[in-house]
Formats: C-alpha cells, structure tokens, sequence
C-alpha cells in the first residue's frame, strides 16, 4: 500500500510503498477512506511535539471495514466506520471508571512510543525497518486499529466527511462538554481553525446566547461567522480585550475557548473572562510551554481552568454521528480543501501556512 511517511529529519512527508498491515487481536483493519489533516500532526512533523521517527501520521480517520481480528464482533467487514484519535483500551484504570480520554496506555504505547497496546507498531517498511503509529497512522491506504474505536456511520452520511469527527469535532465537543455551557452563557472562541469552528458549531447549535469569534484572518472569522459566531474580532487590528468588554456590557466572557496553544492567547482567554469565568485550554502547545496567571484575580475573581484534551470516544463518538445524522452538525460545512494522498506534504505545508480555513482532508484512491 502507499503510505505518506516522516523521516523525522524534517517537517516533510513521502509518499512509500509498505507492506499492507495485519489486524491482531481485537483490532480491524480499514480501508481508509479519508484523513484530516491537522495541527497536532503539523506539531510532530515540525518537532515540536517528542514522537518516534521514522512514522505514519494520520489520526482522523474514516473508512470501510476491510478484516477484522480475532475476538471482534462490534463491527463486519464492510462496515462504514469512523475512529476517534484517542483509542481507548477500555481496561485501564481511568477507562473502567469512563474516563477515556485520560486513556493510560493510549498514552504511554502509541503517544510516547509510536505503538499498539501489546507495545508493537503494524507498519514497517520493506526492509523491515519499523514505522511508528500516530494513533492509527491513518495517513496510508490502509491502517490498523482497536475495534473499540470503530463507530459505524448511518445510512446517507458521507463517509469521507465524517473523518474530520475523530480529531477536530470531537476535541471540541470534549472542550464543550467540559466547559459546562448553559443557554444563556457568552463566550469567545480564539483562533478559528478546524477545532476552534467545531466549538462554535457546537455552540451555535446548544443554543448558546453570544458566540464572539477571535483570530487574526478575516477569511476564517467569516467562515466561523456562517456557522453562528454572533460576532468576529480581528485581534491583528482591534484590542481584543476592550473589544470584549463592549460586546459584554463591561463583564466579559463566561466561557473562552483557547484554541491554538500559545501563551498570548492563553493570556487573553484569563484577561476577558468575567468573575467567575472558565477558560478551558484545547490548543496543543509546543512541549515546554507556559502561560502567565494572575493568581491575585484568579482567587479573588473565583476564575476555573479547564484543560481539555478530547471526548470520551465510545460515549461521545455515537452522538456525534447522532449530531450529523439528524443534521444538527454539518462536518461538510467546516471542510474547505481536499487532496489526494500524494499531495499529503502539500496539505501540511499550506496548514504550516496558515492557509487552510476550516479544516482540510486528505482522501484516498476508491
């Protein structure tokens, strides 16, 4: 099969001839249909973030059912199916007690090592040389991957579409259920790329009072716009901060969303909350980063900060695909470029950029 691979060396991929991968235990194989292409990837390739070389990136992912394992009788070959980017073990001690998204061995085999959980990769070149996973390693024809995180997908939803449901939208539905939001709460999303325009998505469709959108690109404050953002703040020309304060009546925010991963933008998530304000953190950062808090007004004013990683992947998973099914969430309306696999390096580069609005996808031959 062909496979988009990272050389670790630098922040390019190459399109290589690899052996199809083998299913083991509990596992499936997929037949991909289409990958997103996001951040979090964008981080490795640029070592910002620690990851085994050489590797198959890729881990928003959806596609067909092409073998399944032993001991797998959720799904059947054939099956349209969509995988979330944490891939719950379901037997550690913080998935028993349904909290998959701080998965143990999620974290310690495939985030640290670049591996399944029984502590081996699937992938490998010719000559045997091994290839580390980012999650799946979706950005290949084929990819390996736990049955626990297959999610069938509904008659008449489009199956390539809904691949950008395993990292982008549900990042953001995770950063919205933690976020506690109720109806009449007004709350600012920074940076409007593919999670952030989920957030707002979300939002708009939770029926949230005031959605205020921030970023520095006019073309993505429009797009976020279109899919319920109240109002839009370009903060490369406005002061953000005042400009809140007057769309607030003074307060400021009950919720911000953060959503890049840097310290600016995190400072500017405390500095327009309201008293009483969470602030929930979903931008992944370059390892080693920090942010400043004013600990005076963040005991005096009663601030919250939330980290948030993900969903839970086989609680919120389902809904999700309930959410496009019933067309509450439209996941074709935040997808603004398609590529092929051979253009994989392409599609970095151009979200290195800062080009892509929305959120991108890399689709696989038929």
């Amino acid at each position: 099969m062909k496979a988009a691979v990272w050389a670790g060396d630098g922040p390019d991929l190459t399109i290589e001839d690899i052996p199809r991968p083998e299913p083991r235990r509990g596992e499936i194989l997929l037949k991909v249909t289409a990958c997103g292409v996001c951040h979090t990837d964008l981080h490795v390739l640029k070592s910002e973030v620690k990851f085994p070389a050489p590797a198959v990136l890729g881990h928003e992912v959806s596609g067909v059912v092409e073998q399944i394992g032993d001991g797998v009788d959720n799904v059947a070959v054939g099956d349209r199916v969509v995988c979330s980017f944490i891939m719950p073990c379901g037997d550690c001690r913080h998935c028993v007690r349904g909290l998959e998204d701080l998965c143990e061995k999620f974290f310690a085999h495939n985030r640290l090592n670049g591996t399944l959980y029984d502590g081996e990769t699937r992938l490998a070149r010719e000559d045997g040389t091994s290839l580390a996973m980012y999650s799946m390693g979706g950005l290949a024809e084929f990819c390996v991957v736990p049955a626990s995180d297959a999610f069938k997908v509904p008659d008449g939803v489009g199956l390539g579409e809904v691949s950008i449901l395993g990292c982008s939208s549900f990042t953001a539905l995770g950063a919205v259920n933690n976020a506690e939001l109720e109806l009449g709460d007004r709350i600012a999303v920074i940076a409007a790329g593919g999670v952030g325009s989920s957030i707002v998505q979300f939002a708009a469709a939770a029926g949230v009072a005031q959605i205020i959108a921030i970023d520095v690109n006019d073309e993505k404050l429009k797009a976020v716009a279109a899919l319920g953002a109240t109002h839009t703040i370009n903060s490369s020309t406005t002061d953000v901060v005042a400009e809140v304060r007057a769309l607030t009546d003074g307060h400021g925010v009950d919720v911000a969303f953060e959503a890049l991963g840097n310290k600016h933008t995190f400072a500017t998530a405390m500095e327009i909350l309201d008293d009483g304000g969470r602030a929930v953190v979903v931008g992944i950062a370059p390892a080693g980063s920090s942010g400043e808090i004013d600990l005076a007004r963040l005991v005096r004013r009663k601030l919250e900060i939330h980290g948030s990683y993900g969903a839970k992947a086989r609680r919120d998973m389902p809904a999700l695909l309930r959410m496009v099914s019933g067309g509450i969430v439209e996941p074709e309306r935040v997808i603004t470029r398609r590529y092929t696999l051979e253009q994989a390096d392409e599609a970095y580069k151009a979200l290195a950029r800062g080009e892509i609005v929305g959120r991108a996808i890399i689709e696989m031959p038929s």
